[in-house]
């Protein structure tokens, strides 16, 4: 087996595996990380060639991302998915990344606990539906750009600067923002994902989520990862019917981060990038 870089050939690879796995991954991601942190991007292959996984991660400024851990099912059980790992967090360790993030089903969590990750939450998967009847909603909250304040509420959120995962997200899709916090809706299929999305306080965060979901078409998809420890997230997703769908674990090792959860209504992606 040979570990090899993860190069723009293989995004059509992985996405046909992440397909049999019913995993919800776009072309987008792929192009930001692979342009943002290709050294921290792997392919497992034989001797012959014939692609045996995948592994990418992310590094932020003193924290970083594992995520996209696939191995195709014949070949699981011979340390491939291990190999690749470690391998992603050797090459977020060399970029000075002190702290390290991913998340897990309850199944892939023992992998992960061997090399010193812990559970700090559990990231719930919600899904609901658009509200937009006819003329668009309330644009009042648009804005063109992402702004120093909502970087800085992410940062008291994660505990790090992520400017590039906030920019790529949030201007892909549409961003709605005020003095109470931010969210970002991107388009994810024929679905829409709300997040990155934080917030001061519960009262502004349920506005800013009523406001989008004025702005999603009558039927179509939402889907919104919130952490299960923000209790008021939880409330406010209840009150609007929304349902889960699924949920992860949210693991970290290295130093401690200074993670606010109760400013966290939704992660830009469930685990590749945070």
């Amino acid at each position: 087996m040979n570990i090899e870089p993860f190069h723009s050939d293989d995004i059509g690879t992985f996405l046909a595996m992440a397909a049999e796995e019913n995993w919800v991954a776009e072309l987008w991601e792929f192009t930001f990380l692979l342009s943002t942190f290709p050294q921290g991007c792997f392919a497992a292959r034989s001797e012959n060639g014939e692609t045996l996984g995948f592994v990418t991660s992310l590094c932020h400024d003193r924290s970083g991302w594992i995520g996209n851990l696939i191995v195709t099912p014949k070949q699981r059980g011979r340390g491939i998915g291990a190999t690749l790992f470690t391998t992603a967090l050797g090459a977020l360790r060399s970029a000075g990344a002190v702290t390290f993030w991913l998340t897990a089903s309850s199944s892939g969590a023992p992998l992960y606990e061997k090399h010193g990750f812990t559970d700090i939450d559990r990231i719930i998967r919600w899904v609901g539906e658009g509200r937009q009847r006819h003329a668009p909603g309330d644009l009042s909250l648009d804005r063109s750009e992402l702004g120093s304040s909502a970087i800085d509420m992410d940062f008291r959120a994660w505990g790090d600067r992520r400017s590039g995962l906030l920019a790529v997200t949030t201007g892909r899709g549409r961003l709605l923002h005020d003095e109470s916090g931010f969210i970002s809706l991107q388009p994810c299929g024929d679905s829409v994902q709300f997040g990155p999305f934080s917030a001061l306080a519960s009262g502004g965060a349920e506005r800013l989520f009523d406001v989008a979901l004025e702005n999603v078409a009558w039927g179509t998809k939402v889907i919104i990862d919130a952490p299960a420890s923000n209790r008021a997230a939880l409330r406010m997703l209840n009150r609007k019917r929304m349902k889960i769908a699924g949920s992860n674990l949210l693991m970290y090792a290295g130093a401690k981060p200074v993670y606010r959860p109760e400013l966290i209504y939704g992660l830009a992606t469930m685990g590749s990038c945070g």
